[in-house]
């Protein structure tokens, strides 16, 4: 019995065993299976995902920054221009002390004040995770001292850029403007535009003036190149490159020695000055008094800098012939009589008595020459810039006869140009007073707007298109300051074409009575004197214009009055009277006489624009204004 159990037993172990191995075979199979299945899926299935994963981690992609395009004027001389430069650069998020680390860079190269002030401004604008630069334009031996302690500083790196610079400095501040770093909004703009591929690795963008307005056309297409990099993220080769394309070249209308001559005119007072070509358009001057170096922005400015500039009094940073509006003063006056010609309000020949005011109920305007100038016909009240004709002939007109006549000049409209910040000014009418204040307009009120008071406020910009509208009998071009956009690589060259915005419905006898009234001022009138001996014939109209008013039978005295409170000076012009190949507004901030300090900037840019002589000193007699009365 007991050997039969024991075989009994035996059998069952044998049974068990191979039981069990079965499933353990059977498990090992499972897993090399799964492992199998697994390793088919990776290398096959998944094979060109992980591939690409592992090509990113072999190769990285740098974008490459194009050149940007080089503004020049109409005769080639450079405005703005790019260079290379090495910058010493820090990435703040991998910095734990970041006063430590620039005090210890500062041991290698010389970190000034100002560039660490500018480094704290840049840190607040930026994100964390960009490399900001600490010191810029780098010499050779700066550079060898920081590559041989390279190993103590890892989150700092030598990098080679490309530098903005403006070679005319502050003479083409406002109108050629500046570029800066991007910031968040404009990211978020370039990323709304579907832009910010094109703008990967590049650090700047233009902030004002032809910089913002032309920066899709100056920026170029950014470039790729593929490198090799080991575990260590360093490079080891170059696999491909897609080379960027450089921005487009901007050649403008505007005359770099031109614009030296009228802003140098200017002396130390504040202003502006724009001279258009009126048959195309084409702006030749466009003047800010005072500018500022547009190269401190380049880097980033520093915070002294700034608040020097934001503080001033006399506000650089203010383009004062784009959005600066000022009262245009007795500029006003030849587009009144203009009006009254239109509107049969008034004829050449008809007369009015002046005896140096208007009585308005109860009200007088008192006219700039005390007793008035007598008999005055539409002729003698521009040349000697009646302000009683205009008071009376304003009356008959009505405030929005005025202002629909004005409108066709374009003032209290942006004109178009080419260069954003444009201001609109204003063009008062009753149903501008009423938006603007939610008032009624009174008949009083279009009194002093005949003279180019009251709610008038126009910039410069608007005063010189409506001359050279004048002048070129009535037909208005958009002001430009590009003549054309060059492509750097085929040198194809588009140009920027001249754009009629509309003919005036004027008749062309009006017109001939108006301009015959213009050269009367430069001849014989309040711009005779500015004028004298000029080797021309050209037509003009001076302007002063109230800051504050004067109270009813007080006279304005200009020494008793602070400078900033103190009138206008202004002046129109164009010329050759025939055939005018130039027209131009000059306003000088806080001046007194246009005839006295507006003319005389007026004549130093005609006599350069067509005749070529250089600027003559400026002599102003103290009697110079008995005879301007503007």
């Amino acid at each position: 019995m007991s050997v039969a159990v024991e075989l009994r037993n035996s059998r069952l172990e044998i049974y068990h065993f191979r039981l069990r191995l079965a499933i353990a075979a059977g498990f090992m199979l499972a897993m090399f299976g799964l492992l199998a299945a697994r390793f088919v899926y990776l290398q096959v299935v998944k094979h060109e995902h992980y591939q690409t994963l592992a090509e990113a981690n072999r190769i990285s992609i740098v974008p490459i920054v194009p050149n940007r395009g080089i503004i020049s004027d109409r005769n080639g001389v450079v405005l703005a221009h790019n260079y290379s430069a090495y910058t010493l650069e820090i990435t703040p998020d991998k910095v734990d002390d970041l006063e430590r680390l620039i005090n210890e860079l500062a041991t290698l190269v010389d970190i000034t004040p100002k560039d660490r002030r500018r480094f704290r401004k840049l840190l607040e604008e930026s994100k964390n995770f960009e490399s900001l630069p600490i010191r810029t334009r780098l010499s050779e031996e700066e550079i060898a001292r920081f590559a041989a302690n390279r190993y103590r500083f890892p989150s700092v790196e030598i990098n080679a850029r490309l530098f903005r610079q403006y070679p005319r400095g502050e003479l083409f501040s406002h109108v050629v403007g500046y570029i800066g770093r991007i910031n968040q909004r404009e990211l978020d703009q370039l990323e709304a535009d579907g832009l910010v591929a094109n703008y990967r690795g590049t650090d700047y963008i233009g902030k004002t003036g032809l910089e913002q307005s032309y920066e899709r056309f100056l920026h170029g297409t950014t470039g790729v190149e593929e490198v090799e990099v080991d575990s260590g993220g360093r490079a080891v080769r170059s696999i491909s490159r897609s080379p960027p394309v450089s921005g487009n070249n901007l050649v403008l209308t505007l005359d770099a020695k031109l614009q030296e001559v009228a802003y140098r005119a200017f002396g130390d007072r504040r202003g502006a000055l724009v001279a258009i070509e009126p048959s195309t358009g084409g702006v030749l001057a466009f003047v800010s008094k005072p500018g500022f170096d547009p190269n401190l922005f380049v880097d980033g400015i520093d915070p002294q800098n700034w608040n020097e500039l934001n503080s001033s009094a006399d506000r650089p940073l203010v383009n004062r012939a784009l959005s600066g509006t000022y009262p245009p003063g007795s500029t006003f006056k030849p587009f009144m009589a203009l009006a009254g010609l239109t509107y049969g309000k008034r004829t050449p020949q008809q007369t009015i008595s002046d005896p140096g005011y208007f009585n308005f109920g109860g009200h007088v305007f008192h006219d700039s020459r005390p007793g008035g100038l007598g008999t005055v016909d539409m002729y003698k009240s521009i040349v000697k810039s009646s302000d009683t004709y205009y008071y009376m002939l304003a009356n008959d007109m009505g405030i929005d006869a005025i202002a629909k006549f004005m409108a066709q000049f374009g003032f209290g409209a942006r004109t178009g140009i080419d260069v954003t910040g444009e201001a609109v000014g204003v063009l008062p009418s009753q149903e501008w007073k009423m938006r603007r204040f939610q008032q009624k307009w009174f008949a009083g009120e279009t009194i002093s707007v005949g003279i180019g008071q009251g709610y008038n406020a126009y910039t410069p910009l608007q005063l010189a298109t409506a001359i050279a509208t004048l002048a070129n009998d009535g037909v208005m071009f958009r002001p430009r300051i590009v003549d054309y956009v060059e492509d750097i690589r085929t040198r194809e060259r588009t140009a920027v074409e001249p754009n009629p915005l509309r003919t005036l419905d004027i008749k062309p006898e009006h017109l001939a009575v108006i301009k015959q009234a213009l050269i009367g001022v430069n001849k014989e009138g309040t711009g005779a004197r500015a004028f004298a001996g000029a080797g021309y014939v050209s037509a003009g109209k001076t302007g002063t214009a109230q800051v504050i008013g004067v109270k009813q039978g007080e006279k304005y005295v200009e020494s008793r009055v602070q400078e900033h409170l103190r009138d206008h000076a202004l002046f129109i012009a164009y010329a050759p009277a025939d055939n005018p190949k130039i027209a131009l507004a000059v306003i000088v901030e806080n001046s007194g006489f246009g005839a006295r300090y507006a003319a005389p900037i007026a004549r130093q840019v005609l006599d350069y624009y067509l005749l070529g002589k250089e600027p003559r000193p400026l002599k102003r007699g103290k009697d110079e204004d008995d005879d301007a009365g503007d």
